[in-house]
């Protein structure tokens, strides 16, 4: 109604977040699994040169099965972003900012601070996500209880001829799929999926209202894509969301590990937020209840549309899944929040 805006000040603004239904069905599949490979904070999954390399702080590690993780290559920051060009070349992006691709820094304009994801269209072209112009990928919270909405899109040509700013006002982009000249940008603050023209930077909502805040995109070997969503929407959040003062007062007096907030991982702390009737009876966490934390991994096809979806639940351990990687005929899922990288038959989803 157009007099909603309007009597919101008087009645207030209703909460509501999308239902995890249909192709967003929960399930059990990601505690199902037996871990792959257990280690630290896995945050970056990529195929490279046969290998599964996998960023864990600030070191890229190559994760086989039987064997334990091998350290590749270490940085003075953690890693914050991994891609590889068409020609074999791994490019890494820092949480300093810096931009290596194989292993020499690249010049990068003044704007460039808060690189969250890398990907290399099929011509050779670099396309990179800056999340905030005002936070380090690692305040990832801080960007959304403010409610930034600074973050940038920016592409570099065949060559290393530069970055060019492609698009802006971006609500901490964090996954991009190239599609032809166009690329796909998961859009966390706004829970939506968007499409971005490469040559004048329009832009057009392809997949909106999702259940979860979205991170990184990986393409699927029959041409569509995985999206990982690396926390859940709560109606508690969103009201936070809504209080000004109240959300100012939280982000001053309290220390970020218990604001009213999204995490990769709960339920490790009695200074937790969500921990009374509602979340657990009688010693029992009910695996519907709402949560700071998820584990969410979503199958699309070729139009982007989702098919079918994994889930670690609220009682779950599996959570914070910010990248995947499809390997021959593998889904490798990495669980920041549960500290494991698990595999499954990509085909399926494990079904």
């Amino acid at each position: 109604m157009i007099l909603d805006p309007i009597l919101d000040v008087f009645r207030g603004k209703a909460v509501t977040i999308p239902p995890l239904d249909g192709a967003f069905r929960p399930n059990t599949r990601l505690d199902d699994l037996p871990a792959f490979a257990e280690l630290t904070e896995p945050d970056n999954l990529l195929a490279a040169g046969g290998r599964l390399l996998v960023s864990s702080g600030n070191a890229i590690l190559a994760v086989a099965a039987g064997s334990e993780p091998i350290v590749v290559e270490t940085f003075q920051s953690s890693v914050t972003a991994l891609a590889l060009s068409p020609g074999g070349e791994l490019t890494v992006g820092l949480e300093s900012g810096k931009l290596l691709i194989a292993g020499k820094e690249v010049s990068l304009p003044a704007g460039i601070r808060c690189i969250t994801a890398l990907a290399y269209a099929d011509d050779g072209t670099l396309w990179l996500a800056n999340g905030s112009s005002e936070h380090a990928p690692s305040q990832w919270a801080a960007d959304l209880m403010k409610k930034g909405a600074s973050g940038a899109l920016w592409r570099c040509g065949p060559g290393g001829i530069g970055f060019q700013k492609i698009a802006g006002d971006i609500a901490f982009p964090y996954g991009l799929h190239p599609v032809g000249a166009d690329v796909l940008v998961s859009e966390s603050w706004r829970h939506q999926l968007v499409r971005f023209d490469g040559a004048n930077g329009t832009r057009s909502t392809v997949l909106a209202h999702l259940p979860g805040y979205p991170a990184r995109l990986s393409p699927a070997g029959d041409g569509g894509a995985w999206l990982t969503l690396f926390a859940p929407r709560n109606r508690l959040i969103e009201f936070v969301l809504q209080e000004t003062h109240y959300r100012q007062d939280m982000i001053d007096q309290v220390p970020p590990a218990y604001w009213i907030a999204p995490a990769l991982a709960s339920n490790r702390s009695f200074l937790e937020p969500l921990q009374c009737g509602g979340i657990r009876t009688m010693g029992i966490h009910k695996p519907w209840s709402p949560s700071r934390s998820y584990g969410l991994v979503v199958r699309l096809d070729r139009d982007m549309q989702p098919q079918f979806s994994l889930h670690s639940r609220a009682n779950g351990t599996r959570h914070g899944i910010c990248s995947v990687a499809e390997k021959d005929g593998r889904l490798f899922v990495g669980s920041k929040g549960g500290d494991c990288v698990l595999a499954l038959d990509a085909i399926t989803g494990g079904f």
